[in-house]
């Protein structure tokens, strides 16, 4: 998957995440809550792996030049 995609299915992790959280609390479900909470993280560390693979293919590009 390129940076890019990474970093879109990341942040839709982490607004499914924030959805699910906020869901949790408002019906005082904690495992859905606690869900939410960990989805968000494995969005934010797709995120992270999308800046990574774009900064590597930049560096790439800028080597190979």
């Amino acid at each position: 998957m390129s940076g890019l995609g990474d970093k879109v299915k990341g942040k839709v992790n982490e607004v499914k995440g924030s959805a699910k959280e906020s869901y949790g609390r408002e019906t005082g479900n904690d495992e859905i809550a606690a869900e939410g909470q960990m989805d968000q993280a494995k969005g934010k560390g797709q995120g992270v792996v999308g800046e990574v693979k774009e900064a590597a293919h930049d560096i790439k590009d800028k080597v190979s030049h």
